[in-house]
């Protein structure tokens, strides 16, 4: 899990090697209005469905739904979706609900693309277009490098569908900012997290997406139930949970989210829960009892990107401060295959 989330800044210089498909998928999307755009997508996969999502919405304007595939694959549902956009997320591209699900989006008249790490995976020729995400092999059971060439190539297509040059060249100015956050000290949240039973992690616009993804990671690689919330959701029912020496991680990177992330941060603190704060270094340390440090990206859309690579290589060594491999966590598969 370790050396692969490392790998992430090469998996990314590789995808920008060559971006001729993604630039072609592009050009079929300013083809035609895009009314609203679907995904398709389960586990890790569908966190970076959530950043494509939020960078869609935000940039391009076009409504972005995940699609439940018990819609598609047992309700048979008649899909009124043509000449909209359908994208499908997944590392093995084997998953039989995901592709008889882009199987019948396209029968339906979408325009219908996937991004797979696997070449030639029956998912990418149900969908007819192929985003390779060029990740190589993954061979821990935690997703992580391949979850980071998600999200990249996510934000290359965001940039290319709305002609934006400047995110373009942040896309390609990130490797290098990947190979800074994963030389970050998070360190101090392994002390915090290792004996705790439950927790929530909380971010907000783009950064919900590697809060989900957070989440999901401390539950399959240290087995902590944690729960990830945006902090306008946690105000509300989920607030009642938090109390003394609750401990909660709470992602505050770069954008219009964070001032709001960050006054959470300070209410929480106030109200004696344990707080980890993941926020650039400008942010008063006394907003939360542990910070940790954050790398900058050149467009703070994808700041979300470089902090979940500092995450995950505090949860590689979370995990082993437990007593856990992260590489093979009870009772799961690298491929899951649901119906």
């Amino acid at each position: 899990m370790l050396n692969e989330a490392l790998a992430s800044s090469s998996v990314v210089a590789a995808q920008l090697a060559d971006t001729s498909r993604v630039e072609a998928l592009a050009q079929a999307l300013q083809a035609e209005p895009r009314h609203v755009a679907l995904t398709v997508a389960r586990g890790s996969s569908d966190h970076a469905a959530s950043y494509f999502a939020a960078l869609t919405m935000s940039r391009v304007g076009v409504p972005v739904a995940s699609l439940p595939m018990s819609i598609a694959t047992l309700q048979q549902a008649p899909l009124r979706v043509r000449g909209q956009f359908a994208l499908a997320f997944s590392q093995s591209g084997r998953s039989p609900d995901l592709v008889e699900t882009i199987k019948a989006l396209r029968e339906a008249g979408a325009l219908t693309a996937a991004m797979v790490n696997v070449a030639n995976s029956p998912l990418a020729e149900a969908a007819g277009t192929e985003l390779p995400l060029v990740a190589g092999p993954e061979l821990s059971v935690a997703a992580t490098k391949s979850y980071i060439a998600m999200l990249a190539m996510s934000a290359q297509l965001v940039a290319l569908w709305q002609r934006d040059a400047r995110l373009l060249d942040a896309v390609r100015a990130l490797p290098e900012a990947l190979e800074a956050a994963g030389k970050l000290d998070w360190s101090k949240a392994v002390g915090e997290l290792r004996d705790v039973k439950q927790m929530i992690v909380i971010g907000r616009g783009a950064g919900l997406a590697i809060a989900q993804e957070a989440a999901l990671k401390l539950k399959e690689t240290s087995g902590i139930q944690a729960e990830a919330f945006s902090s306008a959701e946690v105000r509300h029912g989920p607030m009642e949970l938090i109390g003394r020496d609750y401990p909660l991680l709470v992602f505050a990177p770069r954008g219009p989210e964070q001032a709001g992330l960050v006054d959470l941060a300070r209410d929480m603190k106030q109200r004696g829960a344990r707080v980890l704060l993941a926020a650039p270094a400008d942010i008063a340390a006394d907003v939360a009892d542990v910070t940790l440090p954050l790398a900058a990206t050149a467009d703070t859309a994808l700041d979300p990107i470089a902090a979940i690579l500092s995450f995950y290589v505090m949860a590689a060594s979370l995990a082993a401060a437990r007593g856990r491999n992260p590489d093979e966590p009870r009772y799961l598969n690298k491929v899951t295959e649901t119906h």
